[in-house]
């Protein structure tokens, strides 16, 4: 993948530390994106401007050093660990062992994110290694710029999410309306049901995801109500997949809203506005605007049409009550941000664009695709039709 990590070295010399340490299993993102090492164990990644550097267990060092990114391996025994462990428990133990790592590189100081585990940092400073925490999370900000390899796997991953809302819509359309409640195989078509034929078509993608939102009608004013029971007919229905590819670890994201039957006057009103605040937000996205930039042309949008937003009233509980979007990646939600204090965007951001409305009494509308800001403008990953009614 071989991303740009000047701003990390850069970011040691100013703390004037030897070194950036993480002590996580994979699952923290900054630990998987820095060592190119899937493991659900923690193990320590040592980085300094002359290469990267793995602390892990025996039974992880072969996978380490076959699948890894980094220039160096080395195993927990190398230093000792089973008498360490033996004499200090293994806690402290362990720490030791990391102190004597990083001392056998030459490392006395190492900057640190700020949620590095309390229990190493105070550890490692009792044997002597200074443990700062930098000011910035350097390494979430250099994740935010996608190489083109991390750019393929995000559209990989929103392909699979594609198929995944093609299924769910399938579903809804081949519904049947009974007293208003939709029917699918003599069976009450519920959230649940829709839930489980999406993630079933996300696993034959390579895919798979913790949750997602299938919400309807009042449950669907709630911008994060996943959404359960029966669905009903002639309402809006929200849909937001959110899926992970198994293989590579990165996110699709994309919404869709629909009514099964005949939206109302309402529901078509706001469906229509929150389309063209959509469009607003990405005729803004560009290279050097902001994120603040693109989230204002929807509240510029909404406001004018007569809606509450947070910008005109931050208290407010209907109307546009989120922010414009949000970047993706190894994490689902990531720098840089759409909303009000949103920075300049660069080519290779990928972000969400995903404006909505919310009112119990109506219903919630949004609609999300997912795109990466390229030279001279942008590249909408996202290929779904946007439309409301399903017959």
């Amino acid at each position: 993948m071989n991303p740009d990590l000047s701003p990390l070295a850069d970011a040691l010399r100013e703390a004037d530390a030897d070194g950036y340490l993480l002590d996580a299993s994979s699952e923290e993102s900054d630990q998987l994106y820095l060592s190119g090492f899937d493991a659900p164990d923690p193990f320590v990644t040592l980085y300094t401007p002359d290469g990267t550097h793995l602390l892990v267990s025996g039974l992880e060092y072969g996978r380490a050093t076959e699948e890894s990114s980094a220039d160096s391996v080395a195993r927990l025994s190398e230093y000792g660990y089973q008498e360490r462990v033996a004499e200090y428990g293994r806690t402290e133990g362990t720490h030791r062992v990391v102190a004597a790592f990083l001392d056998d590189r030459g490392v006395a100081s190492v900057a640190a994110p700020e949620r590095f585990p309390l229990g190493t940092a105070d550890d490692l400073r009792e044997q002597g290694v200074a443990v700062e925490v930098l000011d910035e999370d350097v390494v979430t900000e250099i994740r935010a710029v996608k190489t083109d390899e991390e750019i393929d796997h995000v559209h990989a991953a929103q392909r699979a999410n594609e198929a995944a809302m093609r299924a769910a819509e399938d579903l809804l359309e081949a519904a049947t309306v009974e007293d208003g409640v939709l029917y699918h195989d003599g069976e009450e078509l519920t959230s649940e049901r829709v839930k489980e034929e999406i993630e079933v078509t996300l696993l034959r993608h390579g895919c798979a995801l913790d949750e997602t939102i299938v919400a309807y009608g009042a449950d669907a004013a709630g911008p994060h109500n996943r959404g359960s029971g029966p669905l009903r007919a002639d309402e809006t229905i929200v849909i937001d997949i959110f899926p992970r590819d198994k293989a590579t670890k990165y996110h699709g994201d994309m919404t869709r809203t629909f009514v099964k039957g005949e939206a109302n006057e309402e529901i078509r009103r706001r469906y229509d506005d929150t389309y063209d605040a959509f469009e607003a937000a990405l005729d803004a996205v560009e290279p050097g605007a902001t994120g603040k930039e693109v989230h204002d042309a929807v509240c510029d949008l909404y406001e004018d049409r007569g809606y509450d937003t947070l910008r005109s009233d931050p208290s407010a509980e209907t109307g546009f009550i989120h922010s414009t979007g949000h970047g993706i990646g190894l994490d689902v939600h990531e720098q840089p941000s759409v909303s009000p204090d949103g920075g300049e965007l660069k080519p290779g951001h990928v972000v969400t664009i995903e404006p909505g409305l919310y009112d119990p009494d109506v219903g919630g509308i949004r609609i999300e695709d997912l795109v990466v800001v390229t030279e001279d403008g942008y590249e909408n990953l996202t290929n779904y039709p946007i439309r409301l009614e399903l017959e």
